[in-house]
């Protein structure tokens, strides 16, 4: 009977030595970061997808819509949310924590890993784990802001217009056709989406510079760059590959005034001799809607007017297909299913083109060139030009052109360029 009192005593104990042990263990696993008990992608390991992956085999790309409102750019989709050491962090709430809940857990997850790692751990400049969130020493700080604000209206526009009228891009997957424009260099994690004649080659030039391929712009000639293999497109790799740099490489692609775009084609296609756009566009064109069209023009395809040029373009039944050289940006570059993270614009080149050249942290000689790529002697095509050739048109037609380039008009924020289009 006198040992019942002492062995109660030891079996309290102990249980509130269990106790104790329990919810230390508990706090640990609340303070641990999920990321790092998850598999980790190991450089050179094949990247295996699991919710971003469809039967049909098209590639489905984490949306980062809620995040890039402001501007803090970095190598992996200039996105500070997504967090170097794990998988992409969703900043939207899980359907169990309240509005507010997960941020500060997050706070608390990184500052107890910020005092785990090692103080002098190294990253690599162009690695998947720096961020930038400032620009390089070639930048001057109130200019970059202004930059920063007209990086975020552009993509707000984009956005909106596409979450107007394109309503069902966003639910689609990514196939190898819609990255197929896509120029890769990876060295600088840098996806350049090629949009014909809004500087297209003088920016192949600085990927090829980049990419330590050359070392200088002026040293490449023309040739190699359209013709060349030098640069990888993103549809030359596996689906895997297409998915990962996708997700972690910064996205961006220049585009310029529609109508300017069209007659600079026009101009450089068929206003100089060219072995293939003569015989292959302009012969259709010239048999189609030239009337009593003499037997030169159509051997040769030579003297294509921007009228006739136009009609093709309108033609639902086009004789032969659409080109890249005057597709539409939204064909091009899927910018409703593709989040890019940098919108450049022909008009500004030269600010914008080195901003962004500042943002990758590129060497600070490199600059993007200002020669012409071809036909040097000839003017530029100016808005003065633009409103020549079109002048050639009636106001139907103009109307028309308008109407078909009018989402790259509305996404891109061009106002019209004719007084009276509607």
């Amino acid at each position: 009977m006198p040992l019942r009192p002492r062995t109660m005593r030891l079996a309290c104990m102990f249980s509130s030595i269990l106790l104790f042990g329990a919810a230390g263990l508990l706090l640990f696993i609340s303070l641990q970061d999920p990321t790092e008990l998850a598999p980790q992608q190991v450089p050179g390991e094949p990247y295996l997808p699991q919710e971003g992956s469809s039967q049909d085999g098209d590639l489905k790309v984490p949306t980062e819509r809620g995040t890039r409102d402001g501007f803090s750019p970095s190598p992996r989709g200039l996105n500070p949310q997504r967090d170097s050491l794990g998988p992409l962090v969703h900043d939207q709430p899980g359907p169990h924590l309240k509005m507010g809940a997960r941020p500060r857990l997050q706070q608390r997850r990184r500052r107890l890993l910020i005092k785990k790692m090692p103080a002098a751990a190294a990253i690599p400049a162009n690695s998947s784990a720096g961020t930038l969130e400032r620009p390089g020493p070639r930048a001057l700080n109130g200019h970059w802001v202004s930059l920063q604000e007209s990086q975020q209206e552009r993509k707000r526009l984009m956005r909106e217009a596409c979450a107007k009228y394109r309503a069902s891009s966003s639910r689609r997957a990514v196939t190898p056709r819609h990255v197929s424009r896509i120029f890769v260099e990876d060295r600088h994690r840098v996806l350049y989406c090629e949009v014909p004649k809004a500087g297209c080659s003088n920016w192949k030039r600085v990927l090829m510079v980049l990419a330590g391929l050359a070392s200088s712009t002026a040293d490449i000639q023309h040739n190699t760059v359209h013709y060349g293999s030098a640069l990888k497109r993103l549809d030359t790799f596996d689906r895997q590959g297409i998915l990962h740099r996708l997700s972690t490489y910064t996205k961006m692609l220049f585009v310029r005034e529609p109508f300017e775009r069209l007659v600079s084609a026009f101009r450089d296609k068929f206003e100089h001799p060219n072995s293939y756009y003569h015989p292959v566009f302009g012969k259709a064109i010239l048999a189609r809607y030239r009337a009593n069209a003499s037997r030169e023009a159509l051997r040769t395809g030579s003297g294509v007017r921007f009228p006739e040029f136009v009609q093709y373009l309108l033609d639902v039944h086009r004789p032969v297909g659409m080109d890249i050289h005057w597709d539409h940006v939204s064909r091009l570059c899927s910018p409703c299913l593709i989040d890019y993270d940098f919108v450049g614009k022909f008009e500004s080149m030269e600010d914008d083109a080195n901003f962004f050249l500042s943002l990758i942290h590129a060497p600070q000689n490199l600059t993007f060139p200002r020669f012409k790529d071809r036909h040097s002697q000839e003017a530029r095509t100016t808005a003065r030009i633009t409103h020549q050739y079109f002048s050639q048109l009636s106001t139907l037609q103009r109307q028309r052109t308008y109407d078909f380039y009018y989402m790259d008009y509305l996404m891109f924020n061009y106002s019209k360029p004719f007084a009276d289009l509607y």
